[in-house]
Formats: structure tokens, C-alpha cells, sequence
């Protein structure tokens, strides 16, 4: 297939189209590096930077020759920004992804995968999470994508779209080129791995007095290869006009902070000192999903899921590119 991948010099769109060439697919990335790395994108992948709300930059891609999918890691991702900033929320994720939508329908192409997200459900009632639980989100962010997934719906019904939504959880990992690199970074393991590096003083645990069985939040973690492997079946699934799906993607088994910590003490070899601060309003004791779904539907089961796997091969990643993508690598 020929494939349009949007966001693709992010962190899991480049590890997909990494995936995808593998795999021998051709892929185009569209991304405005607005929060992506050109230096990300792989080689043989064909890059233009543009903006999927500009539909002459889609109309461009689109002439240029025959897409047969559309793989969307575009959106605007950090909660607490999208509090603060809803209108650019809601802008970005829902009017430019139409516009997105509204040019592949106009060009003949049907067949869709959205990155969605376990933010759609808010603070769960309880673990594990299914697709059928409630889906009352906490944040712009999350309504956002709800609001998405919602349209996606209705596409399917009046214009024969086929789509599949990927709700996920907590990614991390590496591939040997391509790593998180994020301005600002909000993902605990690579701040764990940053502590571990001296780039910051310590880590901070928000709370360890939770329901669980060390005091800190538990939370499911994918590596972002398995992440990457879903976004292919599901492609490669979508077959019938109309045709929608929806799958929680997770390990199916969580992982508290602390013990985030000490495998990457292990790991890395280093002390990561630690500070206890107060509970972040709103987090949950503990967040997992059940993959259950997409592993009868589609044969989907994470294959990387060993947490020693998952930060040793983020460890490996940042001791490569210590400052990022577009830099001078280390020499280890």
C-alpha cells in the first residue's frame, strides 16, 4: 500500500512509518513540525512539511499520486495545555482533522487509522479498562478526541469510510534511531531516564500514599514497536465501506512509579534520586487496560511488554542522542 502518515516526524508516527517500510509499504509524511523532528523521519520515507488543516497541502499530496490509507498521529497532545488553551485543542484536533478527512473523501480514499487515546474515558471506575466503559473525559484534550472518534462515526455512516481508533495508554521505548524526544518532556520514563543521566536533579513521585501495594500510581505501559505493530493490522484489516473499529491498546498489567525507578536503576546502573511531592489532582490509583479485544479480533499481543525491555531500549536511545534529534550523537 501507499500510505499518508500525518504527524509521522513524531515520536509513534516516525516508529510506524519505520514499520510500515519494513514492511515494504511506500509512505508520504505530512507533519508541520510543530512538535515533530524532520531528522525522525525515515529516509525513504517521502516528507512534506505542511499542515493537515491546509486543504491545498493535503490536495498537493493527494494529486501527486494515488494514497490507499490515512494513518492520523496529528493531533496536540498535553492535557494540561489543553486546559489552558482549549480553543487551540479543539482547533488543531477536530476542524483541522476534518479538513483531513473532508479532502480524502473528496479524493476516493476510505480507508483510515486514528491514534485516539485513553483519555476519552476520564478517571475509570475501575481496571481493567474494556471499550464499553463510560466515556466522560477530564480535559479539552480528551473531549477532543472523543469529539473525533464521534465524526469518524458518522463518516463511516454517510460516506462509506473504514476506520479503526487505537485508544492507548502509557508509550514508551525505543527503536535504535528513534526515541521520545519531547519541549516539554511530561512522560515519566524518559524523566526517569533523565534523572539518570543528571540532566535533572531528581524525579518527583506526586504521591505515595494510593491504594496500591507500594503507595504510587499504577499505570499500563506499551512499547511503542507493539504500538507500532497495532496501527499495521489495523490498516490492513480495514476492508469493508463503512467498516469502523475500536481497540484499547496496553500490556494489560501496570506498573507503579516506583517501580518504574528501580528497574531503571537497574537498567541504567545509576542511583535516580527521589522526591515526594503532593497528589496531582484528578490522577487515578491505577489505570490498565484490556487489550482483549484486539488481540481476538486482529492477533494483536505486545511482544516487547518486559518493562526491563521497554527502558533499556529508551536507555539505549538517549545515550545515543543525548540531546535529542538534530544533534551531534554520542559517543558510546
Amino acid at each position: 500500500m501507499k500510505l499518508l502518515v500525518v504527524g509521522g516526524a513524531g515520536y509513534i508516527g516516525a516508529v510506524t512509518v519505520e514499520l510500515l517500510l519494513a514492511q515494504n509499504h511506500e509512505v508520504v509524511v505530512l507533519d508541520n513540525l510543530c512538535r515533530g523532528h524532520e531528522p525522525a523521519v525515515p529516509s525513504k520515507a517521502k516528507f512534506f512539511k505542511g499542515d493537515m488543516g491546509s486543504a491545498e497541502d493535503l490536495n498537493e499530496i493527494f494529486k501527486s499520486g494515488k494514497i490507499d490509507a490515512v494513518m492520523h498521529f496529528g493531533a496536540l497532545s498535553l492535557v494540561g495545555q489543553s486546559v489552558e488553551q482549549p480553543a487551540l485543542y479543539f482547533r488543531n484536533n477536530v476542524t483541522h482533522g476534518m479538513t483531513l478527512l473532508d479532502v480524502m473523501i473528496a479524493n476516493g480514499v476510505k480507508k483510515f487509522v486514528f491514534s485516539s487515546t485513553a483519555s476519552v474515558y476520564g478517571e475509570p471506575h475501575s481496571s481493567p479498562i474494556t471499550e464499553d466503559f463510560p466515556l466522560i473525559p477530564s480535559s479539552p484534550y480528551g473531549d477532543s478526541k472523543l469529539a473525533y472518534e464521534k465524526i469518524l462515526k458518522w463518516y463511516a455512516n454517510a460516506y462509506g469510510l473504514m476506520y479503526t481508533a487505537l485508544r492507548y495508554f502509557n508509550v514508551a521505548g525505543a527503536t535504535e534511531t528513534i526515541g521520545e524526544d519531547h519541549e516539554p518532556e511530561t512522560h515519566l520514563i524518559p524523566l526517569v531516564l533523565q534523572a539518570a543521566r543528571g540532566a535533572r536533579p531528581h524525579i518527583t513521585i506526586f504521591g505515595d500514599d494510593y491504594p496500591t501495594p507500594d503507595g504510587t500510581g499504577i499505570r499500563d505501559y506499551i512499547h511503542v514497536k507493539d504500538l507500532a505493530a497495532a496501527h499495521l493490522l489495523a490498516v490492513e484489516a480495514l476492508k469493508t465501506p463503512g467498516q469502523n473499529s475500536i481497540y484499547n491498546l496496553g500490556s494489560g498489567k501496570g506498573f507503579s512509579v516506583k517501580e518504574i525507578i528501580e528497574v531503571a536503576r537497574q537498567v541504567t546502573g545509576k542511583a535516580i534520586p527521589v522526591e515526594v511531592g503532593p497528589r496531582r489532582a484528578g490522577d487515578p490509583s491505577i489505570l490498565i487496560a484490556s487489550s482483549q479485544k484486539i488481540q481476538d479480533e486482529l492477533g494483536w499481543a505486545p511482544k516487547y511488554g518486559a518493562l526491563e525491555t521497554i527502558i533499556g531500549d529508551a536507555w539505549k536511545w538517549h545515550q545515543k542522542y543525548p540531546n535529542g534529534y538534530g544533534r551531534e550523537q554520542a559517543n558510546v
